[in-house]
């Protein structure tokens, strides 16, 4: 029989690995409950909205940041505003010394939706450059990061990064409790 608290308890990590302490609070930084207000940007102009919940913790002995994003946030129900927009989600977030970036495997069983991307600070904002399963190229971004605050960007490019479409906006807060 499947015992989930010893899942969580292998998974979990009280902190980071000691050895990557520095680099990892690159993400590090956010661990804890957020709520977010998104805004999705539709090609045809339509503007969707909602209020959704992310949180990020300490895995794999320390060594990763994972997080889960949801929308519509769990204590909100439906939103209409949302129209079919909604997405339960983790990101995995692995720093790599070896080419001193982060590797991130973005996935959402719900929606089918997946990427892989290669990520790095440029200057005070986190830039994630990869592609969708699509083969469209993807540039996520953090920025205006505060203790408590940041926002988060979603750009999609058909042209190889030569222009880029702002697809999605959150603006997350840190949360007391969720």
């Amino acid at each position: 029989m499947f015992n989930s608290s010893s899942f969580a308890e292998a998974l979990h990590s009280d902190g980071p690995a000691a050895n990557l302490a520095e680099k990892l609070n690159l993400y590090g930084r956010f661990v804890g409950a957020w709520t977010f207000d998104a805004t999705r940007h539709l090609e045809d102009g339509q503007v969707l909205t909602g209020r959704g919940e992310v949180h990020f913790g300490w895995v794999l002995e320390g060594r990763a940041i994972q997080d889960v994003w949801i929308l519509p946030a769990r204590n909100t129900g439906a939103q209409a505003s949302l129209g079919a927009w909604t997405f339960y989600g983790t990101t995995l977030r692995v720093y790599d010394p070896g080419v001193d970036a982060w590797h991130i495997f973005w996935s959402d069983p719900r929606t089918q939706y997946y990427s892989r991307q290669l990520a790095r600070a440029e200057g005070d904002t986190i830039v994630q450059q990869g592609a969708d399963g699509s083969g469209a190229s993807v540039r996520w971004s953090f920025l205006g990061i505060t203790e408590n605050s940041f926002r988060w960007l979603g750009e999609r490019s058909q042209d190889g990064g030569a222009t880029w479409r702002l697809e999605v906006e959150f603006l997350a807060r840190r949360a007391a409790s969720i």
